[in-house]
């Protein structure tokens, strides 16, 4: 996972949540950083936006980190560049 995508990521859970950029790591949890289901979906639809991406409800389930958020975000960015993402 490339520097560049995890400080994207970083940045728009940051925004999102106008939280402080250094509070929010890669190792952060959603929890840690006080964020629930709704702030959650903020996040979520923030991230769609950045990247230009969509995230299936079932994937969106299981994002509890921003570790996972932004391996998410790898893996549908790299399906996108393979074609094999529809839109």
């Amino acid at each position: 996972m490339s520097d560049e995508l995890i400080q994207r990521v970083r940045s728009v859970i940051a925004t999102a949540q106008r939280l402080p950029l250094e509070k929010v790591t890669i190792e952060s949890t959603f929890e840690e950083l006080g964020i629930d289901s709704m702030d959650g979906m903020t996040i979520l639809f923030a991230v769609e936006s950045e990247f230009d991406i969509s995230v299936s409800d079932e994937d969106a389930k299981s994002i509890h980190t921003v570790r996972q958020m932004a391996e998410g975000v790898e893996k549908l960015l790299a399906a996108k560049s393979s074609g094999s993402a529809t839109a």
